[in-house]
This record gives structure tokens, sequence and C-alpha cells, in this order.
């Protein structure tokens, strides 16, 4: 059981800090002896003994997965106000019966790939949310048998599992060891009250030099795996968000190549009623963007885990890239609602699902950033597309209803009059930063009235932009600094020319606010309230210190008047806090790393942090 500690550690801004730091060094193995992984280990343990009382099993030595935390906690409840307040919790006995479950999960573990069997790591509403890899194949079966035998010592020892000696492997053989691993693996699920599983993979079976490395419930072939409602939802693997990189940080604009030749899972959402209730078009899924995409694979994982009756597991190949960030992004939603890790504050949750969901379950940051395959970075960037009301489960109602795709106000990119990237979808690299330059300064906004238009096209950053006051709509989550250019419902249907707004035009949201120095002709709030002076990219992690226009993604608003709303609500306040810690110790400790490694721009980084406020000294956290 869980032992509270006499006294609550506070996690503070550094630790996050620290924490990317070591994540960008060291990829967990808990057989490494990885001793400052076990101090990150016993961090999530306090952060979750908070909410929950909690077994474990252990896998101090890697024993049952090598690169699976060395305690692996099995949530058993939500505690309750008044055992909160004791801190102390009562010896009483768990609900599983540990040694018990330790056994089935040794069988287990050969049915998944790389040993990574289904483990619970979220709890709401007395349902878990499991995840794993895939499913092995009778090939790495047999493969990791024999190295178990060879390697894990005496027979009868702690990591020698009771198992067959490796033998022949007839085709009748093999079926046997098929059915015998998946049979234990569908009893570990079962023992977790899973009945969905989320297949994120965009291949039946991954194939590599002409073998089948790994398979899927999808397609076994024995059907084994019925008694579970299963749902192929496939999903870019990491490679993609090196394209996403290289696409200026732009999701809105990119969307997967669906006819790649390896590429042959199709969407797949069983006729269930509880499904048929989320009112989203899965037929048009080769058509959605990445924003979208991820949006509306969110809301069906929510929509299954309140609504639905019974837990369900997520997971891809290897369950390190695309089964983290769902599993993150569902773990901070459940938080923003309080359903979820509700003692928690904005810095103790994104340390939780940085330290637990992403780096002790073996996410490689370091080989991840190298190859510029920046699926985390995406992950926490993408939390200003979640913060409307729409993702809330607070509200029940809400999850039931259809997403919004016909906006009345759709915020088009702030661009400049004088940029070509006007009339350029992609942007370019032509900074725009009004610093030792004229040359931009009258920046003129313009207003498209076009009701039919559905499109978004991003631009630069996003901190709000003072507007006129009969034009003036909420901030932008994910907009441009600079002038603005978007679409409003027209009353009578028909459109007109763009109109220029003289730059002379100025207000602030509050009339008590103070005045700052502008950027080009328009005063820009940041969307911490402050005044800046760039035109930089939020949405891109170089947006901290480059001086260079990095494009950015921005996120479709459903309606002015909503936007108003999100703005004030407690979901987009506590959202809006975890992008920004998050954001500062990446540009700090990823950004700015590599940045120095690439030569002297790393220092010119640094200064324009400092500049903008986004970073004092190297012993400062903002």
């Amino acid at each position: 059981m869980n032992e509270a500690t006499e006294e609550t550690e506070t996690i503070k801004p550094e630790d996050i800090h620290s924490l990317l730091e070591h994540c960008n060094k060291t990829t967990h193995k808990v057989k490494d002896g990885d001793i400052q992984g076990e101090f990150i280990m016993e961090r999530c343990l306090m952060l979750l003994a908070r909410d929950y009382r909690y077994s474990v099993i252990t896998n101090f030595n890697g024993e049952l997965c090598s690169h699976y935390p060395s305690k692996l906690v099995m949530l058993e409840y939500q505690l309750t106000d008044a055992e909160k307040q004791t801190r102390k919790q009562e010896d009483v006995q768990s609900i599983y019966d540990i040694e018990k479950l330790r056994d089935l999960v040794k069988q287990a573990r050969y049915a998944r790939c790389r040993s990574r069997f289904a483990v619970p790591v979220i709890l709401c509403e007395g349902k878990h949310v499991c995840r794993s890899a895939t499913l092995s194949s009778g090939a790495e079966m047999y493969g990791r048998q024999g190295l178990d035998f060879l390697f894990s010592g005496p027979p009868g020892s702690e990591a020698s599992p009771n198992m067959p000696t490796p033998g022949p492997t007839p085709s009748s053989g093999e079926m046997q060891m098929i059915d015998r691993y998946r049979g234990q693996d569908i009893k570990l699920l079962k023992e977790f009250s899973v009945g969905y599983i989320c297949d994120l993979m965009v291949e039946k079976k991954k194939v590599k030099f002409g073998l089948n490395i790994t398979s899927s419930e999808k397609v076994d072939k024995e059907n084994r795996y019925a008694d579970f409602c299963i749902l192929s939802i496939p999903y870019p693997g990491c490679e993609f968000f090196k394209e996403w990189k290289d696409n200026s940080y732009l999701g809105e604009t990119m969307t997967f190549d669906w006819s790649q030749n390896y590429v042959d899972a199709v969407l797949d959402i069983p006729d269930d009623p509880l499904l048929s209730q989320v009112g989203i078009d899965w037929r048009k899924y080769r058509s959605w963007d990445l924003v979208r995409l991820t949006q509306n694979y969110l809301k069906l994982l929510l929509h299954i885990l309140i609504e639905g009756d019974t837990g369900v597991l997520v997971h891809c190949i290897s369950g390190w890239d695309r089964t983290p960030m769902f599993i993150s992004l569902l773990r901070i939603s459940l938080w923003a609602d309080g359903v979820a890790h509700a003692s928690l504050n904005p810095t103790e949750i994104l340390y939780l699902t940085l330290a637990y969901d992403w780096y002790l379950f073996g996410h490689s940051l370091q080989d991840r950033v190298n190859k510029g395959e920046e699926i985390l970075f995406f992950c926490f960037n993408f939390l200003t597309n979640i913060s409307s009301e729409e993702f809330s489960v607070s509200n029940k109602s809400n999850i039931r209803k259809p997403s919004r795709t016909d906006s009345e106000c759709n915020m088009e990119g702030v661009l400049l009059e004088t940029d070509p990237r006007r009339h350029s979808y992609r942007g370019s690299n032509t900074s725009i930063s009004s610093v030792g330059s004229s040359s931009q300064d009258h920046a003129l906004a313009t207003f498209n009235l076009n009701p039919e238009e559905d499109t978004f096209t991003p631009g630069m950053a996003s901190p709000t932009v003072v507007m006129p006051p009969h034009h003036r709509s909420a901030p932008l989550r994910s907009g441009v600094e600079g002038a603005v250019h978007f679409h409003v419902s027209h009353p009578s249907g028909s459109s007109s020319s763009p109109v220029a707004v003289p730059s002379s035009v100025r207000n602030l949201t509050d009339s008590g606010r103070a005045s700052s120095p502008a950027c080009g002709s328009w005063q820009v709030i940041s969307s911490t309230g402050s005044l800046r002076g760039y035109a930089t990219s939020s949405d891109s992690p170089h947006s901290f210190g480059s001086l260079t226009d990095s494009s950015a993604s921005s996120s479709r608003l459903s309606s002015c008047c909503e936007a108003t709303e999100l703005q004030e609500t407690t979901r987009w306040k506590k959202l809006d806090s975890v992008r920004k810690i998050f954001h500062n110790a990446y540009a700090n400790k990823i950004v700015c790393k590599h940045g120095r490694d690439a030569g002297g721009i790393g220092m010119l980084l640094d200064q324009f942090a400092e500049k903008v406020g986004i970073r004092g000294n190297r012993n400062t956290f903002v």
C-alpha cells in the first residue's frame, strides 16, 4: 500500500527543468541502475498518493519489463476529502492480490511486443485507462523465452518465470504457445475490467525484412479478443512529427499520407450504442489535418472513459511515443476538469505526466529530439487545442455534442500587410521583428467577410492581438502577433473585399491596463497578460528564443462568443498554465541546448529569451 509522508513535498518549476534535462540525457532502463530515475519514481508515488490509494508491483531489476518503471502503480480508488486531510492512510487490505497479479503479469508479458504488458495508469470514476505495446508475433515470443531462459538465472529465481524450455517451432506448437500467452494477456485485461481496446497502429502487422514482427488484436485470426470492443484508430507515428516540425509546427496545414504502401489499417469504429453517441463523421478521417485528427481521437477516448462502464486499453506498436501522448492528454484533460488528480497544481501534474507517462515508461527524448521527431513538444503544445468546453467532462452532456465545424468567426493568421506571406499558406522565413527595423511599422488589420469559408490560415504566434472595440474578440490561443486578418460571418450572406483598418486605431482590452511598447502598429498582449514588443512564434519551441519567423500552429475557434468565454474558464486557465510551464522548461533545457551545440545562435536565443521576460538568468525560473 502507498505510504503517505508527514509533509507534502512541493514540486517547483525548476524541478521540471531538471527533469527535462535528465530526460534529454538518459532513456530510462531500470536494469541499468538509473539512480536519478528512482528519485523521480518516488516523487511520482508522492504525487499519486495525494488523491489515490494504490498498490505496487515491483520491477526492480527489469525482470518484468526492462523499460517499465521499477514500481508499477496499481491505482485502487480515489481518496475521500477526509483521507486527504489526514495524510496518513490506514493500512487496509489491497483490493488486488498482488502476488497473484504479478504471477499473471509474468506470463502475460510474452503476449506483448518488447514484453510491454498492459498496465493501468489512470483511474477515473472507478474505470482504468491502461497502456501497453501491441501484440507480439510467435517469433518474438520464442525469442524472448530463449533470452529469459539463458539470462534469468537458475530455475525458480525471481527473474525466471515458470515457462517451457524453448524447443522446435512447429505450427501446432506455435499456435499453442500463442493461445497460452494471449490467453494470459486477455485474463490480465479482464482483471482491470478493460472493455475497449484502442489501437493506434497504421498497420495491421508491423513487417520488417519480410517478417511479421508484431500483430494486433484487430487481425487476430482466432478471434481471441472477441470479448472486447476493438477500435482501429490509426494515428501517424513519431516520424510524422519530423514533418510537423519541418512544416513550421503547423498542424492545421498538414494531413497524413494514408496512401503509403505500409499503411494498411483503416479507421474502424464498431457499431456500438456508446460509440454512436460521439457525434463525429468518422468517414472523413483521411481528410482531417493533424490537429483535427488528434482532437477527435481524444474526444472518443474521453467519451468511452466517462460514458462507458468499463476501462480502456490504448496502445500503438511499442507504446512509448503515440501511446504516452494520448495517455498524457487524457490525464491532463481529466485533471483540468477536476475529476482526476484534483489535489495537484499545474506544476505537479506536469511533473507527474512527464515523469511517469513519458520518461519512466521508456520514451527516448534524446533520440526523438536529435531526429527532429518532436512528439513530446507537440503533446504539450496541443493543450491549447483542447481548452474549450467541448472537451470537458465536468458536464457530461458536452461530450455527446458533435464537434463544431462551421464556425461563425474563424481567426485568420495575423500578417503584416507588406509581408508576402499574406498570399502564402505556409509562410516564409522572413523576420517580422520590429527590432532594429522600421520598414514594417505600419501594419494593417484586414477583415474578410465570407461566411462560407472554413479555412484557417496559421500565421506567426499566439498572444492576444488588440482589436478595435467593435471588432474585438477573445485572445487568440494560437494566433499571430502583428496585423489581423480573419473571417466574420455576414448577416446577409454576402461577402466583401478586405477592409483596411487604420493603424492609428489602438485599444487595450481593459481600461485599467498600463500602456507599453507596441509591435508594429498594434499593441500586443501575450497570453500571460503582459505586453510585448516582439513578434515571435509561441507555438514553436524556438519562440522562446528565436529572432526569426518560425510560423506556429493555430487553433480553430468555434465562435467569437465561445472564445470570449473560454479565457475565463477554469479549464482554460489550468491547461494554459501547464503549457506555459512546459514551454519555459523546454526552451531552457532542450531548445537552448541544441542552439548552443549549433554555435553562437545559442547565446542569441538566451539573450532574446531574457529580453522578452520568458526567462531570467540561469538561476531564475519563471
